[in-house]
């Protein structure tokens, strides 16, 4: 029996993606062996002690820079061996080196359908925007805002939003379906880009 992924989680928040995530892959497709954030008092370490889950806080103020930060969260994450990196409401930007060490597996959840209304505050650029199908997207991170490689989307139709936090509401439970799938996905090996596109991913749910 082959070993389960091993993942490592950052979050700079309340940490219900990661909760989604433990509470549905971890110790079944794959392993969340390490959470760590760039705030201190961010409820995503919490869930992560509750979980016996290895925890550690990387403040951009406790190193020279942010390529200095990001050294030393690739540093942790390599010493527990950790494979696929899962941003999970993570607000810090990864800086290249960071995304060299872990070449192809760094995935990231975003509150829109990418590539409309990447970077932050995209559920409030979209409201603003009137759009009436508003959505959630899982994909690679490369080195630009929100332009890696979609994995996988799913829409949710809102014609009448005018509140970004009522939107944030609705799309919440789409973001707790679709990140946990993307990783089990992963885990089974049935997501790789396509040799005729390395923009473009293939997915293959029958595995």
């Amino acid at each position: 029996m082959s070993a389960r992924l091993r993942v490592g989680v950052l979050a700079s928040g309340s940490g219900t993606n990661l909760q989604a995530l433990l509470d549905t892959v971890h110790a079944h497709e794959a392993d969340i062996v390490a959470v760590a954030s760039d705030q201190p008092d961010a409820h995503a370490l919490d869930r992560a002690r509750a979980a016996g889950v290895a925890s550690a806080v990387f403040e951009l103020t406790d190193h020279p820079d942010r390529t200095a930060r990001d050294s030393a969260i690739a540093d942790w994450l390599a010493q527990r061996d950790v494979a696929l990196v899962v941003l999970a409401g993570y607000m810090a930007l990864l800086t290249a080196p960071f995304l060299d060490r872990f070449p192809g597996a760094v995935v990231n959840v975003h509150p829109a359908l990418l590539p409309a209304f990447p970077g932050v505050r995209a559920i409030e650029q979209a409201v603003a925007y009137g759009v009436k199908v508003f959505g959630v997207t899982v994909h690679f991170v490369d080195n630009g805002v929100d332009t890696g490689p979609v994995i996988l989307q799913r829409a949710i139709e809102l014609p009448g939003a005018r509140d970004a936090g009522d939107v944030r509401e609705r799309l919440r439970p789409l973001e707790h379906a679709l990140l946990p799938e993307a990783v089990r996905l992963i885990a089974r090996g049935a997501v790789r880009t396509d040799p005729g596109n390395p923009r473009r991913v293939l997915v293959d749910r029958r595995s």
